[in-house]
């Protein structure tokens, strides 16, 4: 059962670690409810205090990954229309077979999705560009929680491999 709360575990801290590109998974969330499972194998304890602050910290993340790009939206003139492209094109992008598609895709997408709204190529790409800014930085933001959250998982589990193996 212990082995079975693990790879359980794992898996939802490298789900998280994804949830940090794909818009449909929220990353650090998801990334925390592995270490609460963690928490609850046999040979593993985390303190309550530990659990609570990860917790906010995802929590502040899932709030702040609605925020962000707003705001960099908001800053460089874009549109709730470049935001959706964005989102579109990070999705197109990611499956996308052309290196760099991750980047690329939501910039395009955001290109688009301003050119919807207006009719001028250079406001629109200065709007695309706030609203991939805002992107970036909070993809990056979950992405490095997601990654901190693993740390914490594999120190966790190293700590107690005599224990558990």
């Amino acid at each position: 059962m212990e082995l079975l709360l693990i790879i359980i575990a794992f898996l939802l801290i490298i789900l998280g670690i994804a949830g940090s590109f794909l818009p449909i998974i929220p990353g650090p969330l998801t990334s925390w409810l592995g270490l609460l499972v963690l928490h609850f194998t046999e040979g593993i304890e985390m303190s309550t205090t530990f659990l609570v602050v990860t917790f906010l910290v995802a929590l502040f993340i899932f709030v702040l990954d609605y925020i962000i790009p707003v705001v960099g939206t908001k800053r460089f003139g874009g549109s709730r229309a470049g935001m959706i492209g964005t989102t579109i094109g990070l999705l197109v992008g990611l499956f996308s077979p052309i290196p760099f598609g991750i980047i690329i895709g939501p910039f395009l997408g955001a290109i688009i999705g301003e050119m919807t709204q207006r009719n001028d190529f250079n406001k629109a790409t200065k709007a695309a560009f706030g609203s991939f800014v805002g992107f970036l930085a909070s993809t990056f933001l979950k992405f490095i929680v997601a990654l901190i959250f693993l740390g914490f998982f594999l120190v966790k589990l190293s700590e107690h491999s005599g224990s558990l193996f």
